[in-house]
C-alpha cells in the first residue's frame, strides 16, 4: 500500500498521485456556476445548520480563477463544471454559460443539464451538438421525478449517445419527494443502457444504489463526500457496505463536490485510502473509471 502520510493537506495530493503512477485525478463531480448563482449557493450552505442540523462551512470560497488554479495544482486533468437548475427556464441558459466557460478554459470539460419542461429534449439535443460530454441532474434540488414523461426523450438521447449523467438521487442531506433508489430503478427499467453516475454513493441509500450498480452496466457511484469524517457524522456507511467496494472497483468514480465542501479536498482522497482496499483499487477510483467516463486518455 502506497504511503500517504498526512494526506489531509492538499499540497501532498500531487505527490501521492505520482506515487500511484497516475497522470492525474479524474474527479467527475466539481461545480462551477455563474457568479451570482454561486454566491446564492454559498449563502444557502451558510444556513446549513438550520436545514441539515450541522454547519457546512465552505472551504474554497474563492474567486473562480483561483479555484481553477487550485484544481490544476491538485492534479485534475479535466475540470467538469457541473450546473443544475431548480426551476423551469434555467437549463438552456446554464448550458450556454457552460459552453462559454469551457471555451475560455481548455481543461474545462463541457457539461450541460436539463429540467422536466416542454422543450427539454431540444435543449439537450443542442447541448450534445455543441459538444457536451457530461450532464448533471439533481432530483432533490429540482424537486422532480426522474421518470417524468417530459424527460423520456432526454433519457433516450443520452442513452443512445452513451453520455454520462451525474445524478444526485440519494436522500442525503435532505430527503425529497422523489429521492431514493426506487425512482432510479424505475428509470432504468425504461432506459437500461443509461450511463448514470450516482452522486455521493447514493447516501444514505448506499446498499440500494450499489444493487443498481451491480445490476446495470452503465450505473456507477461517485465518492463525493462519502467516507469522510463529515459524511460519517451525517449519513454513516451501513454495516457490510465496505465489503462490497472491492467488487465494485470498476464502478466507483472519484467525486469531491469542490468547491462546496466543508473540508480540504485531500480529506476525500484520504478517506478512500483509509478504506484499505489497495493501490490498484485506488488507481481505478482516482483515475481510470472517471477518465473512461469523461473520455480522457493517459496522455491528457
Amino acid at each position: 500500500m502506497t504511503d500517504f502520510s498526512s494526506p489531509a493537506a492538499d499540497d501532498r495530493v500531487p505527490k501521492f498521485v505520482r506515487q500511484l503512477g497516475l497522470p492525474g485525478l479524474a474527479d467527475i463531480h466539481v461545480h462551477f456556476l455563474p457568479e451570482r448563482m454561486q454566491q446564492k449557493v454559498w449563502n444557502y450552505f451558510d444556513q446549513a445548520e438550520q436545514s441539515y442540523g450541522t454547519p457546512w462551512p465552505i472551504r474554497y470560497r474563492w474567486p473562480g480563477l483561483q479555484r481553477l488554479r487550485h484544481l490544476r495544482r491538485l492534479g485534475l486533468r479535466a475540470v467538469p463544471a457541473l450546473t443544475y437548475p431548480h426551476k423551469p427556464g434555467m437549463a438552456d441558459w446554464l448550458n450556454q454559460w457552460n459552453a462559454q466557460f469551457a471555451n475560455e478554459h481548455s481543461d474545462v470539460l463541457r457539461c450541460a443539464t436539463f429540467y422536466p419542461e416542454p422543450g427539454a429534449a431540444e435543449v439537450v439535443r443542442q447541448a450534445v451538438q455543441a459538444g457536451a460530454r457530461l450532464f448533471k441532474a439533481h432530483v432533490q434540488v429540482g424537486e422532480y421525478d426522474p421518470t417524468d414523461r417530459l424527460l423520456d426523450p432526454v433519457w433516450g438521447q443520452l442513452a443512445d449517445q452513451q453520455i454520462p449523467v451525474v445524478i444526485h438521487a440519494g436522500s442525503a442531506p435532505l430527503r425529497g419527494q422523489h429521492t431514493g433508489a426506487e425512482p432510479i430503478a424505475r428509470l432504468l427499467d425504461d432506459h437500461p443502457s443509461l450511463v448514470l453516475v450516482i452522486a455521493h454513493m447514493g447516501m444514505p441509500e448506499y446498499h440500494e444504489f450499489a444493487d443498481l450498480a451491480e445490476q446495470y452496466d452503465g450505473v456507477h457511484l461517485d465518492t463525493t463526500l462519502a467516507f469522510t469524517d463529515f459524511a460519517e457524522s451525517l449519513a454513516p456507511v451501513p454495516a457490510g457496505y465496505r465489503a462490497r467496494l472491492a467488487e465494485l472497483r470498476d464502478k466507483i468514480v472519484l467525486g469531491s463536490d469542490f468547491p462546496n465542501i466543508p473540508h480540504p479536498y485531500a480529506d476525500q482522497v484520504e478517506a478512500l485510502v483509509r478504506l484499505g482496499l489497495g493501490d490498484q483499487w485506488l488507481r481505478h477510483v482516482l483515475w481510470r473509471n472517471g477518465a473512461r467516463l469523461m473520455g480522457l486518455s493517459d496522455g491528457v
